[in-house]
């Protein structure tokens, strides 16, 4: 990553940090910027981040984000070469959904990131994510696991960790997703899974 981009990330990450766009900002505890490789061209996207990820500033955290360790182990993939963020950067109280207001306030963000990013898969965890980014009414019990291509990037929805913790009955299905993510990994950017070292 060259100098200039990693001022501009810098320069984004700052302008969350000081963010008080919605109502969010006024209760949240810190900003969850994102994390993971800063020029991966996998990024998936989640939709805010709940009680543990406000309080250590960090997305996927809790037990749903072990739970998403777990699934990008299965591909072969981690937050060391892939990126993961969220629609909304600070916390919803009670973990309630993110509303229109403080999505349409934060996605800006999410979109200077993408730009930064210039990722060539996207892969939204849970339908507020595929509704932000892929499709606005996106029906994640029928759409899970499809590919769209727009703009040279290619999208997909998977269901969001916390809702497999809340109904295990969709982990096989999910499973299969995730083999279909890992192929279009080979197919689109098979340098991630060059050897290493």
């Amino acid at each position: 990553m060259s100098a200039r981009d990693a001022a501009a990330w810098e320069e984004l990450r700052e302008r969350c940090a000081n963010c008080r766009a919605c109502v969010l900002g006024q209760t949240r505890t810190n900003s969850v910027f994102g994390v993971g490789k800063q020029d991966s061209p996998v990024l998936f996207v989640g939709e805010g981040p709940g009680q543990q990820e406000d309080l250590q500033g960090e997305p996927f955290v809790g037990a749903a984000g072990k739970l998403l360790d777990e699934m990008l182990s299965i591909i072969d993939l981690g937050r060391d070469n892939c990126y993961v963020a969220n629609v909304v950067k600070c916390r919803p109280p009670g973990n309630r959904d993110p509303r229109e207001g403080e999505q349409a306030a934060c996605v800006g963000f999410l979109r200077e990131q993408i730009a930064l990013l210039r990722p060539k898969l996207i892969i939204c965890l849970g339908r507020i994510a595929a509704g932000v980014l892929i499709e606005r009414d996106y029906r994640i019990t029928r759409q899970h696991g499809q590919w769209l291509e727009r703009d040279g990037i290619w999208y997909t929805a998977i269901y969001h960790p916390s809702a497999l913790l809340r109904d295990p009955r969709r982990r096989p299905e999910t499973f299969l997703d995730l083999l279909s993510i890992r192929e279009k990994v080979w197919e689109v950017c098979p340098e991630l899974y060059a050897p290493r070292g």
